[in-house]
């Protein structure tokens, strides 16, 4: 493993720096030992020398006191610096056994041995002359100081020596110690180069294959080296990068087959498709796009009735998604006219850094056509029949005058349910031919303007008798600040007396409808009805406004116009319709009308 090829590597370095220092401390060390010896025996030597030295001197002076008469004290004194002499002497004897230092002690043993005799002789037979006992005295001292002279000497030169030694020895460790240092330095620099090419190759060669990864060659392999850490490594990079080959090339087949569906779909589109980019540049087209941007509304870049809700998307991110064909878009496309509903879904990729959106123009001209027939042929059918339709309702009134002749009483009901129906039959087709002349833009609005306040009064004293007869109570509110209205008043009548006379047919008996008004942003003022009935479904509420739209479960009588009448009369006067209601929360009718400019008053 890695581990065992670093400790390997650094073993022989280790091995040398052990040597090196166990040859130092056994040098160091015998180095102290051989001069801490060599130093204490020559001390010892010198002072034992310097001892029987001045031992062999008061001998000598013992026997000179002996001459002037004083032989007693002189005896002593002989005695104890001969024992003096001779414990030293013995002490260097017993060191110096088996030694080169022996020799030299024999001869100051000899010389002593000489110099105790002379005085021995001197002191027991006093026989000498003075002049003979000096001479002899005097000689054996000279002999016995020249015999420790020797020693001495011997001794000096014995410390030289071992100076000598450790000094070469010294100097022997030192260039050892050198030589050991340059060999582990030369050592360490070649481990160092076999350990950095063995452990900085692999590391290399992947960082190499790493560079070639990021700029996505991932058919680089790192060459296993070894069947440590750094092998596995290798090995482990190699598994990565098959991986990242086969996950690039599922990658690729999945982008390329998402692509080609992409443009398959995008060429078999019939109607056009434009993708833009946040800036509002054509970024994509579809056949179909390309065919209509040959048109002249495109030769400055998309038509001015796309560029303001395309705007909007890019600006806030919400898709536009129009439902009515109010929202047409009517394009002159070679000697025809064609109606688009347009659809713009923004469109955002965090990954591709994409920001835009797709704009989706339906082609609804034959919706469009079929539509303007439809409302032709129910204002042309609903015209027809009221004519007739008025007739038989004058007829069945006359009737019931009894200006031809008396009814009986069955006839009479009978009579009464006609005329009702008829009155019914009346009011539908005229909800329907004022929603085919609103749809189709043939009614003009004859605007005015219309203090909030009376108009609400109007409507409500209209109102009220039905309200009252049916046992309710009805209340008006006029927020502050609401002052005028630019309405029709004849048609924005129509939406207050619907959504007032649904309030009773809805409400129970006994509770309060309220009427009211208050002003909204941007220059609207809200209108509203508010009652307490049973309420409407969630889901019901989006069809409310829808043609012959009834809501499931209701007993009512009823053809579903009078709300989508309302809705195109309030739309016809720039406004908006809604409502707001819960199952046993009551409903609330409200719609935005626009209020007038100080240039419209």
């Amino acid at each position: 493993m890695l581990r065992t090829r670093l400790s390997l590597g650094l073993l022989p370095l280790l091995l040398l720096l052990i040597a090196m220092g166990g040859y130092a401390l056994f040098t160091c060390l015998e180095l102290s030992r051989s001069v801490e010896v060599t130093l204490v025996a020559n001390y010892r030597s010198m002072l034992a020398t310097e001892e029987m030295k001045d031992a062999a001197g008061l001998m000598s002076a013992a026997l000179s006191q002996a001459e002037h008469g004083d032989v007693l004290e002189a005896r002593g004194q002989f005695s104890a610096q001969r024992a003096r002499f001779e414990r030293s002497l013995h002490e260097q004897v017993m060191t110096a056994a088996g030694t080169p230092r022996a020799r030299p002690i024999e001869e100051v043993d000899a010389a002593f041995s000489a110099q105790v005799k002379v005085g021995e002789t001197f002191l027991r037979e006093g026989s000498l002359t003075p002049l003979v006992a000096l001479r002899e005295n005097q000689t054996a001292l000279f002999r016995t100081l020249k015999a420790l002279e020797v020693l001495a000497q011997f001794d000096h030169e014995t410390w030289q020596a071992e100076l000598t030694r450790a000094g070469r020895t010294t100097r022997t460790t030192i260039k050892l110690l050198i030589g050991a240092m340059a060999a582990a330095v030369l050592l360490s620099l070649y481990l160092a180069y076999r350990l950095s090419q063995s452990l900085l190759r692999p590391i290399q060669a992947l960082t190499s294959s790493a560079v070639a990864l990021g700029d996505g060659t991932l058919d680089r392999e790192v060459p296993v080296l070894s069947h440590d850490e750094l092998g596995e490594l290798a090995r482990t990079f190699n598994t990565m990068a098959a991986k990242l080959r086969a996950f690039r090339a599922a990658t690729t087949a999945q982008v390329l087959r998402a692509q080609r569906t992409m443009e398959a779909t995008l060429t078999s589109t019939p109607d056009p498709v434009f993708v833009v980019a946040g800036n509002g540049a054509i970024e994509l087209k579809n056949p179909a796009a390309e065919l209509l941007a040959a048109a002249p509304e495109f030769a400055g870049g998309l038509p001015a009735p796309l560029r303001q809700p395309l705007a909007a998307v890019l600006a806030s991110g919400n898709h536009y998604l129009p439902a009515g064909y109010d929202q047409v878009v009517t394009l002159h496309i070679g000697r025809e006219d064609r109606h688009y509903l347009p659809r713009i879904l923004a469109v955002g990729d965090a990954l591709t850094g994409f920001g835009g959106a797709a704009i989706l123009l339906q082609d609804v001209t034959k919706f469009r056509l079929l539509d303007d027939a439809k409302n032709n042929l129910v204002g042309t059918v609903s015209h027809e029949l009221k004519t007739p339709l008025t007739g038989l309702r004058m007829a069945v009134y006359l009737l019931l005058e009894q200006n031809v002749g008396q009814l009986s009483s069955a006839q009479r009901e009978l009579l009464e349910t006609a005329r009702d129906d008829a009155d019914r039959l009346l009011r539908i087709l005229n909800d329907l031919l004022d929603l085919s002349r609103l749809e189709g833009g043939a009614t003009a609005l004859n605007r005015a303007p219309e203090r909030v306040s009376g108009l609400l009064a109007a409507m409500l004293g209209e109102i009220r008798p039905l309200i009252e007869a049916a046992g309710q109570r009805v209340a008006m509110v006029v927020a502050e600040g609401v002052d005028t209205v630019l309405v029709d008043r004849d048609r924005i009548r129509h939406v207050f007396i619907n959504l007032l006379t649904n309030a009773s047919k809805y409400s129970p008996a006994g509770s309060e409808i309220t009427l009211y008004a208050g002003p909204e942003p941007d220059g609207f003022v809200k209108f509203g009805v508010r009652d307490h009935g049973p309420g409407i479904p969630p889901e019901s509420l989006p069809h409310l406004f829808e043609k012959f739209y009834r809501v499931p479960g209701q007993t009512r009588k009823g053809a579903g116009l009078g709300l989508a009448v309302a809705r195109e009369i309030v739309v016809a006067h720039g406004g908006s319709i809604a409502c707001s209601s819960a199952p046993g929360a009551g409903s609330d009718f409200h719609f935005l009308l626009p209020a007038p400019t100080p240039s419209a008053e």
